[in-house]
């Protein structure tokens, strides 16, 4: 008995496993709901026609079979290439640049529907648009200014790959790590006057030193010299009062205390006795 009924139960289980899903196949395939993760967009094509509107992030519904939802990452992306350019003076030289870049949310509808998703973008856009702005910009400097002016070439490749990037909906946050390769030749030939312009520099800067310490010691020496002589004037005046001082002195210490003598025709001489009495002559 148990027999003859084992077969057919256990028939029936793939049918039902089966059944189960197809059950799962048409609830997804019908199922309404579209959630747009943090940091992405949804581009929504209707039988193939791309609605102008994206899907901003959070919860959204949408018609089952009619409409399908592209995600696409509006985060910031990064892009690291190499390529040869030539310099103003003919020298060949090898860049290597890293650009940062992300699409603009309000157009990703139009940037999928002209390029396709971030992927494409980055491919069929930006390594182009990176190797034609670097080339353009680097021929507009010898190859010893792209590297003393390092900075001014980066900020110019930036502004013309974002000109080149915007009518794309891309945008340009920044140009880094910039580097040149040349010639083994022309790296030492950059080295030595590099390091030329540095010895000049320095012997500038020691002359000028030399110069101001000079300057300094002169003003100096002036200034010691103009205060002896303000001392010396000033002295001289003194001493002068002192010496007459000291010959006043020694004359007081001569002095031995009794009046000069005075005679005269017709005028009568008048004599102090020591007691103080006078007599008249």
């Amino acid at each position: 008995m148990y027999s003859s009924s084992s077969p057919s139960r256990f028939g029936a289980l793939p049918k039902i496993a089966v059944g189960v899903l197809a059950v799962v196949i048409l609830v997804s395939m019908i199922n309404p709901v579209r959630i747009v993760q943090s940091g992405t967009r949804g581009v929504i094509t209707t039988f193939g026609k791309v609605d102008p509107e994206p899907l901003g992030e959070g919860l959204h519904f949408v018609m089952p079979f009619v409409n399908r939802v592209h995600m696409i990452d509006v985060r910031l992306q990064k892009n690291e290439g190499k390529g040869v350019a030539a310099s103003k003076d003919l020298q060949q030289v090898a860049v290597s640049a890293a650009l940062n870049w992300r699409l603009d949310p309000a157009l990703v509808s139009q940037t999928y529907q002209a390029i396709g998703n971030e992927h494409a973008v980055a491919a069929r856009v930006i390594e182009p648009a990176a190797q034609e702005a670097t080339k353009a910009i680097a021929a507009q400097y010898t190859a010893e200014e792209l590297v003393t002016k390092r900075t001014e070439v980066s900020s110019k490749i930036r502004d013309a790959l974002e000109q080149r990037l915007k009518r794309h909906g891309v945008i340009v946050d920044s140009l880094a790590a910039v580097n040149y390769d040349f010639s083994a030749v022309f790296d030492k030939a950059i080295e030595a006057k590099v390091e030329a312009e540095q010895k000049k520099l320095t012997a500038e800067r020691d002359l000028e030193r030399i110069k101001v310490e000079a300057e300094q010691a002169l003003a100096k020496a002036r200034g010691e010299a103009e205060s002896l002589k303000a001392k010396r004037l000033e002295v001289t005046p003194e001493l002068l009062r002192l010496k007459q001082l000291e010959n006043e002195s020694d004359a007081i210490k001569k002095w031995d205390g009794r009046l000069p003598h005075y005679t005269g025709g017709g005028t009568p001489f008048i004599q102090l006795n020591s007691g103080g009495s006078a007599t008249k002559q």
